[in-house]
Order: C-alpha cells, then structure tokens, then sequence
C-alpha cells in the first residue's frame, strides 16, 4: 500500500498538503501538513487534532500497521519539494542544502526566483545562482524577522 498516496488523498479531503512524510525506523509516521488556501493562516493545533484522528480512522480501515503517528505544522522553515512549493514561495528567502559542493559551497542562502527545467535559480548577494536539483539535498524557507 503506498501510504504517501492515501495521505496525500485524506489530507486533500480536508483542506491540507502534505509537506512531509517521515517513516521512523520502529514503524511510526511524522507528518508535516499545511493548509491549502493560505487566507486562513496557517496550520493550528486543532487542525493537527483533527487530521491525526481522520488519518487513525482512514489507518484502521485500510489496515495500516503504525507504531506511533504525529502530525504538525512545517514551521517557519518549511520544506520546500514539490514545484509547486517553488512556484507558491517565489521571492522568499530560502536555504539549500546541496550534496556536493558548488563552488565551495553546500549551503547557499538567497531569495527563490524559481524553478524551471528542473533547475533551481537563486538570488545570492546580488547575483543570480542556478543550482541542478540533482545537486539539491534540501530546501527550506529560511525564516526573516
């Protein structure tokens, strides 16, 4: 059974995102879940009550064996992965985290300008920065205040 699929459809239903899905080495799933429309403001520990239990439900009818499950906000560093993420948060400071070093560097910080051809592209200090997302580990929302 591909638990990212029935996730992803259940929390569709209800008005989230899947942001994140983590599977713990002794069985259990850490969700990360945002909200689809945005106007709302974000994600609250009600709307974490809320999925937790429709997913319970949604687990023992589809006979998904779970050790533990936990659902939460992405937080402000949010985890972007989808291009869609990369479309919605455009213009936003963000942190990569690369698997091989780029030009001497794993990690860059800069504003997102987007993601085309699979290639991300990056202000950092001033100057435009295309990184292959085969080279990408991570990317998040880097929080400013």
């Amino acid at each position: 059974m591909d638990i990212r699929a029935l996730v992803e459809h259940t929390l569709g239903g209800m008005g989230f995102e899947l942001v994140d899905l983590v599977v713990t080495p002794r069985g259990g799933f850490q969700l990360f879940i945002d909200r689809l429309d945005q106007s709302n403001g974000g994600v609250t520990i009600d709307d974490c009550v809320r999925v937790s239990n429709q997913l319970s439900n949604v687990f023992l009818v589809e006979n998904v064996d779970y050790d533990r499950l936990e659902v939460s906000s992405p937080g402000l560093d949010r985890l972007l992965n989808k291009p869609a993420d990369f479309v919605r948060f455009a213009g936003r400071k963000i942190k990569v985290k690369l698997r091989t070093p780029l030009d001497g560097h794993k990690r860059l910080v800069g504003h997102l300008k987007g993601l085309q051809d699979d290639v991300l592209t990056l202000e950092v200090n001033g100057q435009a920065q295309a990184v292959p997302m085969s080279q990408v580990d991570k990317v998040r929302l880097e929080p400013e205040f």
